[in-house]
């Protein structure tokens, strides 16, 4: 089980994790209403030096590596400023610039023109990322606070934003797999006809969706509020067997992929 020191200091107490820095505007404060949160995360945007991006980098890193790591911060947040979801927008910053790199990447891929490449980006942020996240953030957010709060936390909830949050520490590795790394060897190897370009490129979207689920059950795991989160790990069966179905029909899914955005989104 991982230690951690408390600091005391003049203003505010730190508390640092073994692995992962704590974020630069670590302090106690009040709690807020939703909307304020919102608002102060929006007027945080434009505000690009008072954002933590060494953190948030870490973050990236150790969803990757040590993703338990990245909901231990989550909940030393929730002890200094009252709140799971991240305050900072410095995550969403560098996501969006993975967005733009992968997107490029593709549209070269898919050997479209810059007109092209805006509609396929737009097309990524706000219905890849933005509208199924929200989705995939409601119905969860419904699920843990209608079912899964323990019986004597039935006066707190889940935030929304929490689970927004999750959505997008889940969606990195899933980008980075099916967006950027996949564009390397895709016209190689992975479009060609033979079934073991099929085996490894739907190999890869296991493994990206894998890591998706996997990452969304160590998000309301680390909630003490809520019981029986590994209902959140039932989708792997889903997955498992859907991979095994498309393998026998040698159904590729990455050039299926291809094929819905250069002839459905462009």
């Amino acid at each position: 089980m991982s230690s951690f020191t408390r600091v005391s200091s003049p203003g505010y107490n730190r508390m640092k994790s073994p692995g992962l820095p704590l974020p630069a505007t670590t302090r106690f404060g009040c709690t807020m209403s939703a909307a304020n949160k919102f608002y102060k995360y929006i007027r945080r945007i434009a505000h690009f030096k008072q954002m933590d991006f060494e953190f948030a980098l870490w973050q990236m890193v150790y969803l990757f590596h040590k993703p338990q790591q990245v909901y231990r911060n989550f909940q030393y947040r929730k002890e200094t400023k009252a709140q799971f979801a991240r305050d900072d927008p410095a995550f969403l910053i560098l996501l969006a610039a993975w967005l733009i790199l992968s997107s490029a990447g593709f549209s070269i891929s898919l050997g479209i023109n810059f007109t092209g490449f805006i509609k396929f980006l737009l097309y990524v942020i706000f219905i890849d990322l933005i509208a199924v996240g929200a989705v995939i953030s409601t119905v969860l957010w419904y699920v843990s606070n209608k079912f899964l709060l323990r019986p004597g936390h039935k006066d707190k909830d889940v935030e929304w934003g929490f689970c927004f949050d999750v959505h997008l520490n889940a969606f990195l590795p899933l980008l980075i797999i099916l967006h950027f790394l996949q564009i390397f060897i895709y016209h190689i190897f992975i479009e060609r006809d033979w079934f073991v370009s099929t085996w490894f490129g739907n190999t890869l979207w296991l493994i990206a969706l894998g890591y998706y689920i996997y990452i969304t059950f160590l998000g309301y795991k680390s909630l003490d509020i809520l019981q029986r989160t590994h209902v959140f790990l039932y989708p792997l069966t889903v997955l498992v067997m859907f991979y095994i179905f498309s393998l026998a029909f040698n159904w590729n899914l990455s050039r299926s992929l291809m094929w819905f955005y250069k002839n459905r989104v462009l």
